[in-house]
């Protein structure tokens, strides 16, 4: 039996499963990821601070400006769509063999496909909000125009609802994604290169029958890995769920 047929198998078979995704999950939308050799952290985009420092805190305080232009450049996608993979896992989900979708993009693009429990680990693009009177905002707030992003009520600084490097995740979204692992039958994990703490360290949770691995490079994981697939989410995704239908 080959990956793809184990993994509709594993699919077939699910009644609780949970998908925990990164930045890969989102490439095949257009949205280049972080770490791999093309990813942000590897371009020089800056001469004095690398991509990781200009999406911290402590840069976001000392140099607003720079933040947003940075921010409106490298982190903005509002043209972006679900790709099969997004896709698959709603479908999953409104099949009732999918539970939760954890996910450390703040993209969007689950919600948009169509899933509905998303624990969004690093927040939202689409969510802004006024540091200072709270006024809530759409992404195109802050896309539009150049400079830091003003509210109109009381013109305090619009912040994106996104957790940055220095900022703590939010308690309750981390305890409802433990509670989801621990729940789960399957954990499928995809687009993530395992490396960002805490939300990694998810995956120790886990208590079920299944454990399936899918990026396109290898992750410290794969050795406890039930099934690992080293190619595209959306690609693999949409295969295994083609052979799914086709049984039925």
């Amino acid at each position: 039996m080959d990956d793809i047929a184990r993994l509709a198998e594993v699919l077939e078979q699910s009644r609780s499963m949970v998908f925990f995704g990164g930045a890969g999950m989102s490439t095949e939308s257009g949205i280049p990821d972080f770490r791999s050799a093309e990813g942000i952290y590897h371009q020089k985009l800056h001469r004095h601070f690398s991509p990781e420092e200009m999406v911290s805190h402590s840069f976001f305080v000392e140099h607003t400006e720079d933040f947003y232009d940075f921010y409106r450049e490298h982190l903005l996608y509002p043209k972006a769509q679900p790709n099969d993979g997004h896709r698959t896992l709603a479908e999953l989900e409104r099949m009732g063999k999918l539970t939760a979708v954890i996910t450390q993009n703040v993209d969007g693009l689950h919600q948009l496909a169509g899933s509905k429990n998303v624990l969004e680990l690093h927040g939202s693009v689409k969510r802004n909000f006024c540091m200072d009177c709270q006024a809530a905002y759409e992404m195109e707030h802050v896309a539009a125009g150049k400079g830091v992003p003003r509210c109109t009520r009381c013109g305090g600084i619009v912040k994106p609802d996104v957790v940055l490097y220095e900022e703590p995740l939010d308690s309750q979204v981390m305890e409802k994604a433990v509670q989801a692992i621990r729940s789960a039958d399957t954990l499928l994990i995809g687009g993530t290169s395992l490396v960002v703490y805490p939300a990694a360290g998810l995956i120790k949770y886990f208590q079920g029958q299944n454990l399936v691995l899918i990026n396109k490079s290898e992750t410290k994981a794969d050795e406890w890995a039930d099934l690992v697939i080293h190619d595209a989410i959306g690609k693999v995704l949409k295969a295994a769920m083609d052979m799914l239908a086709a049984r039925s």
